[in-house]
């Protein structure tokens, strides 16, 4: 009999689809990454097409398996994370019927804004879920009220693991984390939640049956398994969502431990053993496991910042990362270093693409603010990474209000990759950050997951002593303490601006029409 000695993780993200094979231990062996396009057919509209997004991860997987050149038969299982949020219109038939929409979709602005203004706080202490336009609640309502032609013609709602899960086991099924932070469960009693279900219009037979995250599906067709080079009694374990896999992945799962992730967009979180919401409604608390929770907030916007920045900005640096063959955001990140912290007092709020934690402001904009005749690109550089920093300090104040002092800080993401990005963390923060070897955290804490539900390991948290560590990032009390003194300018300026932010985004809305 062949040993098992490797573990797959698939971590369906935003943008692409990622298949890591590890060893148990945690080294990574192979990984590959397939990507996938995002369609806007109208302002604010954000979709995908499900069946590239399946195509993907396909690929994905069966790139990592031929890369790493072992045998199939020595992969013990698969673990899936996947991105929240996404929603999708299901027939009788099992087809889609309506693009994937993601979390990013802004189209329910004006049915989130009134469901927050009535029913809001009621339904966000019962589902965690903060009322906003990410969330398939808002999306359904909006479906409900503009005669979505899909919606009234749906068998199912779902996301677009449940997609694949269906598409690959013929099951509606859906892990607790994905189902909760739909808006439509109850953190409480892990159930589809009828106040949220009445609000959409929907049923329960409508959604999936909500499992835990060790739940396994076998049984893979041939030909599929030969997609995805693997034997065709390979355990799937549907394992959970991005967020809580990260702080898996990471070793973030003790009182105190919290986990910054900066990718696409970015989020800060913390594990709970108890369900934490109150009536300011500024995080979100999804559950995991039925004595696990995770606590936190997400930030629309993380590595997007950089890339704009470097699109609107960085035009010689692209030219010459081109013909050095370097990276052009390794040359600017070498511009913003020449800058002493705090880019010489320029501010930048990172609104780019409105806001979630801790406002849940689709109206927000992006500002610099302090701009001088002194100010040069490096310094724009600069304030723009500060700024997606003090973005995630300002939810890490909201967090440590319900969840307590953080004592750990762990960081993963594409953002982990960038030593100036990291120091500033630590410095805003003040806090030691520690940097697992690995950047793949979710696909990580989606094979524990496994290993986990196959007996494999003895429970989560033993996690641990199976992760790689990098560096570790101190504080530089000079710059923590001047970081501070801006802080709180920042802290104020959405609140001044956020008026002239609701105008100005009315104004966009109409121009784009």
């Amino acid at each position: 009999m062949t040993a098992k000695n490797y573990v797959l993780g698939l971590d369906i993200g935003t943008t692409s689809a990622k298949a890591v094979l590890f060893q148990k231990n945690g080294l990574v062996i192979a990984e590959n990454e397939n990507a996938y396009p995002v369609y806007h057919p109208n302002p604010s509209w954000v979709e995908q097409d499900p069946y590239e997004i399946e195509q993907a991860a396909i690929a994905a997987i069966s790139d990592a398996v031929q890369k790493s050149g072992i045998d199939k038969n020595e992969i013990l299982c698969v673990g899936i994370s996947s991105a929240m949020h996404s929603l999708i219109c299901m027939n009788h038939e099992h087809e889609p019927i309506s693009p994937s929409i993601t979390w990013a979709d802004g189209r329910s602005v004006e049915q989130a804004a009134r469901v927050k203004e009535t029913v809001g706080e009621s339904l966000y202490l019962k589902t965690g879920t903060p009322i906003h336009p990410m969330s398939p609640l808002c999306k359904l309502i909006w479906m409900k009220e503009t005669n979505y032609s899909a919606y009234h013609q749906s068998a199912k709602f779902i996301s677009i693991k449940e997609f694949l899960i269906q598409r690959w086991f013929h099951k509606y099924m859906v892990d607790y984390a994905v189902a909760s932070a739909s808006g439509l469960f109850n953190i409480h009693t892990f159930e589809w939640e009828e106040e949220a279900l009445s609000a959409a219009g929907i049923t329960r037979d409508q959604l999936s049956e909500p499992v835990p995250s060790t739940t396994i599906c076998q049984g893979l067709t041939s030909e599929l398994a030969n997609q995805f080079h693997l034997p065709h009694d390979i355990p799937f374990v549907i394992g959970s969502s991005d967020g809580p896999l990260a702080n898996l992945g990471i070793g973030a799962i003790d009182p105190g431990d919290v986990a910054i992730t900066i990718g696409t967009s970015g989020a800060i979180r913390q594990m709970a053993s108890k369900p934490q919401t109150d009536e300011l409604q500024e995080i979100f608390c999804y559950g995991v496991t039925k004595d696990l929770w995770i606590m936190g907030g997400p930030t629309n916007n993380g590595g997007i910042v950089f890339q704009w920045l470097k699109d609107v900005l960085g035009e010689t640096e692209v030219q010459r990362a081109l013909e050095t063959n370097n990276s052009a955001y390794d040359l600017l990140t070498n511009l913003a270093k020449s800058v002493k912290p705090g880019a010489d007092g320029l501010l930048f709020l990172p609104f780019l693409n409105g806001e979630r934690a801790p406002y849940w402001d689709a109206n927000a904009r992006g500002s610099f603010i302090g701009l001088t005749l002194a100010h040069k690109k490096q310094h724009m550089i600069r304030a723009g990474l500060e700024g997606v920093i003090f973005s995630l300090y300002s939810i890490g104040e909201t967090l440590e209000r319900l969840a307590g002092l953080p004592a750990t800080i762990f960081a993963s993401g594409g953002f982990a990759r960038s030593p100036l990005w990291l120091q500033i963390l630590s410095d805003i923060f003040g806090q030691e950050v520690r940097v697992p070897a690995s950047h793949q955290s979710s696909a990580w804490g989606a094979a524990w997951f496994g290993m986990y539900a196959l007996g494999e390991v003895p429970s989560l948290s033993a996690i641990k002593e199976s992760i790689p560590m990098n560096n570790t990032y101190i504080p530089n009390n000079t710059n923590h303490m001047n970081y501070q003194e801006l802080y709180q300018t920042y802290r104020e300026l959405y609140f001044a601006l956020k008026p002239h932010f609701k105008a100005l985004a009315a104004i966009q809305r109409n121009e784009q029409k």
